[in-house]
């Protein structure tokens, strides 16, 4: 019926609770009669309300949103984590929906490009944290035509200015040619006229 302990009081054989000695008797015979043990839980539950805690606490329920029949204990966390027909939102435009159409909407949603407006290039949505880190602002195209022209531009010597040529097609060196020609031709006929009235003279 009873355990004896050191301290005046005995373990309920029944329900496992230490009671004083001088009670045991009168408790056990109370608990035998109107406690029994959940054989789920454990718990002592008056006979009288043990179908209702089992019905309450441990038969098998249906998920409102799946049908799936489950413990009771154990459907918060199923509707909350686990449950295909919870409503999660997509992280690429945040919409609602059932949690197993998620991974098939946003394998579409995710490839959806927007506007950087820094760098002017369009970016995968799925791409767009990396690209918001990484980002410089500078568009492709205008970096590689400074780091292609920014190197030859500072080795090379500065080219001499050529000469223009002359409006009506002219250059320096015909001009300088036809005015010696002019030169030597009016120097010889000084000459053959000096002559010719030296002669006339002597005549």
């Amino acid at each position: 019926m009873a355990v004896a302990s050191d301290s005046a009081t005995s373990i309920c054989n029944h329900c496992g609770r230490a009671i004083p000695s001088s009670n045991i008797d009168l408790h056990y015979a109370h608990c035998s009669r109107n406690l029994e043990r959940c054989k789920v839980c454990g718990d002592m539950i008056p006979r009288k309300h043990a179908e209702e805690h089992f019905l309450s606490t441990h038969a098998p329920v249906s998920c409102s949103l799946c049908s799936e029949t489950m413990d009771r204990d154990i459907l918060a966390v199923h509707k909350g984590e686990n449950c295909p027909q919870r409503i999660v939102t997509c992280e690429y435009c945040e919409f609602p929906l059932p949690a197993i159409d998620l991974f098939e909407h946003q394998e579409v949603c995710g490839n959806r490009t927007e506007y950087c407006p820094l760098c002017r290039k369009y970016i995968r949505l799925r791409e767009r944290n990396t690209h918001e880190t990484t980002c410089n602002g500078v568009p492709d195209n205008v970096a590689e035509s400074s780091r292609g022209t920014r190197t030859p531009e500072r080795d090379q010597a500065p080219r001499r200015r050529q000469p223009q040529p002359h409006p009506h097609g002219f250059s320096t060196r015909r001009l300088l040619f036809t005015i010696a020609i002019t030169g030597i031709a009016v120097l010889l006929g000084t000459l053959f006229f000096q002559r010719k009235t030296e002669n006339d003279q002597v005549n």
